[in-house]
């Protein structure tokens, strides 16, 4: 299997490098460059032709924003995965809407980021669990309803705990991690709150959450 073709962009050179060693421990990604500001990246990316970006936001001379239309236009082929230390939901909507695959935050890379670079390159996209709320909120408007907020106070407070963090996106297995429980435990909270509440779907736990202002 061909590699996986990756630039770097970033204006810390420690973390390209710790990024760089990360991936190219790997047998199917390769880092093919790096840059340390936005104008660097896009001389690099004509030449080099990546299939795969890692773009941080705040580098010097040309940042994440104003470099990312125009890795559009010139390498439209190549993914670009956003990896940055702001947990804004602003950027977040510019990223995407500037034609962004995903939006990584720096403090999970080390446990992320090849799912995330996978998912991407599947033609999925890929945005860190906590900030799910801020995309979800864009296309379910809330519609708050009685019935359902009665239905929520007969969940117990970890069932309603597990079924928050489901709804924004965390697997078991990060909710056992993040609460102390097994990743058993944690399905069976998931099992019964959903029973409770009569869903059947994430999809429809979400609609739910957002709906009764449970994300907030």
């Amino acid at each position: 299997m061909t590699p996986i073709r990756i630039l770097l962009a970033d204006d810390h050179a420690v973390l390209r490098a710790g990024l760089a060693a990360l991936l190219d421990a790997r047998t199917d990604m390769s880092v093919i460059g790096e840059a340390a500001d936005g104008a660097e990246l896009l001389t690099l990316a004509e030449q080099r032709q990546p299939d795969l970006i890692l773009l941080d936001l705040t580098m010097p001379r040309l940042g994440g924003l104003e470099t990312l239309p125009l890795l559009r236009q010139r390498v439209p082929q190549a993914r670009v995965l956003i990896l940055t230390m702001h947990h804004d939901e602003g950027y977040l909507r510019q990223a995407l809407k500037g034609g962004a695959s995903g939006y990584l935050l720096k403090k999970a890379a080390d446990v992320e980021l090849i799912a995330a670079i996978q998912a991407v390159m599947r033609g999925d996209m890929y945005v860190h669990p906590s900030m799910t709320r801020a995309l979800l909120e864009d296309v379910v408007p809330p519609m708050p309803t009685t019935d359902e907020q009665d239905l929520w106070a007969t969940l117990s407070d970890r069932e309603q705990e597990v079924l928050r963090l489901v709804a924004l996106g965390y697997t078991s297995k990060e909710i056992a991690d993040q609460l102390a429980l097994s990743v058993k435990t944690v399905d069976t909270y998931r099992a019964r709150g959903m029973e409770k509440l009569e869903l059947r779907s994430r999809a429809a736990l979400v609609r739910f959450a957002l709906a009764n202002g449970l994300l907030e």
